[in-house]
C-alpha cells in the first residue's frame, strides 16, 4: 500500500495489529497448536507505547474484548459492507472517545482518541475500532483475507500496492503452498514410464 500519510500508515499498522492480536487469540481460543506471539510483545514491536509497562488485569481485559469482536473480525473476510458497517457502527457507539492530537516520543502529529487517563486497554480498543471505521471508509473490507495455506485459516490484511496477498504473516505457509504447486507441476508434466 502506497501510504499517503503518517495517519495512513498508523490505520495500516493498527489494522495489522487487530488482525495480529485476532490470530492470536482464535488459536489460543480454538486451542489450535500454531504458536502465535502474545499480546504484549505484538503492542509492543507495533509501538504502543503503554504496552512495556500494562498491567497484566489490563492485558487480560484486552485479549477479552478482541475475543469479543473475532466475529466481526472473521466477517471482514466474507460478509458485505453493510453488514460489516453495522458491526462496526455497534463498537464505534460503545466507544467513550475524547480525540485530541498530539506529537509525543518523535511520532509525528497523530490522533489520540482517548485521554492519557484512559486504561490501556480502552485506549487499545479505541484505536483498533476507529482504524478499522477508516479503512471501511477508504477500502472496504477488500484488502482481508484468509491465508491460502491448506493447513493455515489465519486471517492477513492486504496492504500491497495490487492487492495479491495470499497467505498470512506465517513464512512457513507461503513456502509449504509454493513447493507443493511446485513438486504438483512437475508430476504433471513429467512422463510417465
Amino acid at each position: 500500500m502506497h501510504a499517503d500519510s503518517a495517519h495512513d500508515r498508523e490505520v495500516q499498522l493498527t489494522i495489522e495489529v487487530m488482525v495480529d492480536l485476532a490470530n492470536a487469540l482464535r488459536s489460543t481460543a480454538s486451542g489450535t497448536a500454531r504458536a502465535h506471539r502474545p499480546t504484549r510483545t505484538i503492542l509492543d514491536d507495533a509501538g504502543f507505547t503503554g504496552a512495556s509497562g500494562a498491567s497484566v488485569a489490563a492485558l487480560d481485559r484486552l485479549e477479552s474484548a478482541i475475543v469479543a469482536l473475532l466475529p466481526l473480525i472473521e466477517s471482514l473476510v466474507v460478509a458485505d459492507l453493510a453488514e460489516v458497517v453495522g458491526g462496526v457502527n455497534d463498537q464505534l457507539r460503545t466507544l467513550t472517545i475524547a480525540p485530541s492530537l498530539t506529537d509525543h516520543a518523535g511520532s509525528g502529529l497523530h490522533v489520540h482518541w482517548t485521554g492519557a487517563a484512559t486504561p490501556f486497554d480502552v485506549q487499545v480498543l479505541a484505536d483498533i475500532v476507529m482504524a478499522l471505521a477508516t479503512e471501511l471508509c477508504d477500502h472496504g473490507t477488500a484488502r482481508f483475507g484468509r491465508c491460502a495455506a491448506v493447513d493455515c485459516d489465519d486471517l492477513f490484511y492486504d496492504a500491497t500496492r495490487n492487492g495479491s496477498r495470499r497467505f498470512c504473516d506465517d513464512p512457513r505457509c507461503a513456502s509449504r503452498t509454493h513447493t507443493a504447486e511446485h513438486r504438483a507441476r512437475r508430476r504433471a508434466t513429467t512422463p510417465v514410464r
